[in-house]
C-alpha cells in the first residue's frame, strides 16, 4: 500500500520516527541503526515502508534501503519471527552482516538477537539461507534493477512451490542467462525453470 514515505522528521524515540507528510504524521517503526542514520528533526527524508495489518494492530515499518526492507520481509515469513523481532535483528546487525551470518549458518550469533532462541535461529537459517545465498552469489547490489529482478524472480519461484535449495541452484546461474545480471524478471524465471527442468 505504501512503497515509501517522503516527509519531514517531526520527532523520534528509541524505536520509531514520526514523519510529517503533507500535514499528516506517520509513526514508523525502525531498527535502531536506521534511526541513527536519519538526519536532524525538520529534515526531509525518504523512508521505504512495509505496512503490517494484524488482528489488533496496523503498523508501518521503515527502512533506509530496499535491501533492508527485503531482509525484514523475509525474516517475518519465518515462524516465530514477528515485526518487532525482525527489527531487533536489524538493530543487532547491519544488513550485510546479518545476511552473511545466515548464509554461514551461524546459529550462535543469530541466537544472541533479543527475542530469538536457538530453535528460531535454526528455522531462520533453514528457510532463508538458500534464497539469500542465491542473491549474494548473483551479485545483487544494495538497490537497483538487478536486485529487484532477482528478488522478484526468487519470490515467483518460491511461489511456484520450489524449495529454497532449488531456487538457490537455479539463480546461481543467472549471470549466464541472456543479459546476465541485468536480465528482467521473465528472463531470469525462464532461465531458472530450464535449469530446474520445468520448462
Amino acid at each position: 500500500m505504501f512503497a515509501y514515505l517522503r516527509g519531514r522528521i517531526a520527532g523520534r524515540d528509541t524505536s520509531s520516527v514520526v514523519l510529517d507528510v503533507g500535514g499528516v504524521g506517520y509513526r514508523v517503526g525502525m531498527a535502531t541503526q536506521s534511526l541513527a542514520a536519519l538526519s536532524e528533526k525538520g529534515s526531509e527524508v525518504t523512508v521505504f515502508t512495509s505496512l503490517m495489518i494484524r488482528e489488533n494492530e496496523v503498523a508501518l515499518y521503515g527502512f533506509m534501503s530496499e535491501r533492508e526492507q527485503h531482509l525484514f520481509e523475509r525474516l517475518i515469513t519465518v515462524s516465530g519471527v514477528g515485526p518487532k523481532v525482525a527489527l531487533s535483528a536489524l538493530s543487532s546487525f547491519n544488513v550485510e552482516a546479518l545476511t552473511q551470518i545466515i548464509i554461514a549458518e551461524d546459529v550462535t550469533r543469530i541466537s544472541t538477537i533479543p527475542g530469538i532462541g536457538k530453535k528460531t535461529a535454526q528455522r531462520i537459517i533453514l528457510e532463508l539461507r538458500g534464497v539469500l545465498d542465491a542473491l549474494e552469489a548473483a551479485g545483487a547490489p544494495d538497490a537497483g534493477g538487478a536486485s529487484s529482478a532477482l528478488r522478484q524472480a526468487s519470490d515467483a519461484l518460491l511461489g511456484m512451490g520450489f524449495t529454497s535449495a532449488e531456487v538457490t541452484l537455479a539463480l546461481k546461474g543467472s549471470d549466464d542467462a541472456e543479459g546476465g545480471a541485468d536480465s528482467d524478471v521473465a528472463t531470469l524465471i525462464r532461465h531458472a525453470l530450464k535449469k530446474l527442468g520445468a520448462a
